[in-house]
């Protein structure tokens, strides 16, 4: 990878880069208000879950995918279209959608690429998160290989500061655990480059039940 290639992916896997992904939370809060998460092992055990078996997986698979239909807009619709139905609730389509959406706008505007208009009308008005990275990353010819390991880096790190900042942990925990998480996030990351869509789905289902009961949980700081 050349450094063109390692800069974008630095400036778009970025917690600056403006898609809001600040805001979510990923159940973690309502996972935080109901005791299950309450120290640094615990926050390891919970995002090392989602990565392997929840929606990093599934994300990771559906990056993979879409990097595999070569800016082909029609087939990019498609996978989209699957990849939002996939939502299990409201917060977590909110959560894909909107980011999605935000990432393509932000990446349109300051690093464009040959055919993103025709891929951004094969998109629809909610683009998924990950469909919406692998467009870019295919767009701008970066491999796939390291940007699915960057992806799911930043996905792993969001949550973490999460966690930092709903427990609360200190900032040298939370860099514990993202540390800890560098095996799962590399296995699943190779995993996922030989996946197929059959292989897409979790059995993360009590993060799951989290994003549902968060929708009607009485004080919040997060969008999910």
């Amino acid at each position: 990878m050349d450094n063109a290639a390692l800069y974008r992916l630095m400036a778009w896997l970025s917690p600056s880069y403006p898609v809001g992904a600040f805001a979510y939370s990923h159940g973690i809060e309502w996972a935080v208000e109901d005791g299950r998460i309450r120290d640094e092992e615990t926050l390891a055990h919970w995002i090392g879950g989602i990565v392997h078996f929840g929606a990093g997986w599934s994300d990771a698979v559906l990056f993979s995918k879409t990097y595999a239909c070569d800016g082909d807009a029609a087939a990019l619709g498609a996978l989209n279209a699957f990849a939002v139905a996939l939502a299990p609730s409201s917060e977590r389509h909110l959560e894909t959608a909107a980011q999605g959406t935000a990432f393509v706008k932000a990446t349109q505007d300051a690093w464009p690429w040959s055919g993103v208009e025709d891929i951004k009308a094969s998109l629809g008005a909610e683009i998924a998160y990950p469909i919406a990275v692998a467009a870019a990353v295919h767009g701008h010819g970066i491999d796939k290989a390291p940007a699915i390991h960057a992806y799911l880096h930043g996905f792993a790190a969001n949550l973490v500061s999460a966690g930092v900042r709903l427990i609360p942990l200190g900032q040298s925990a939370g860099q514990r655990v993202l540390a800890g998480l560098e095996g799962i996030i590399d296995e699943t990351a190779g995993a996922a480059l030989e996946a197929t869509l059959d292989d897409v789905g979790g059995i993360s289902v009590l993060s799951d039940i989290a994003a549902m009961q968060h929708e009607t949980q009485y004080t919040r700081l997060f969008r999910s």
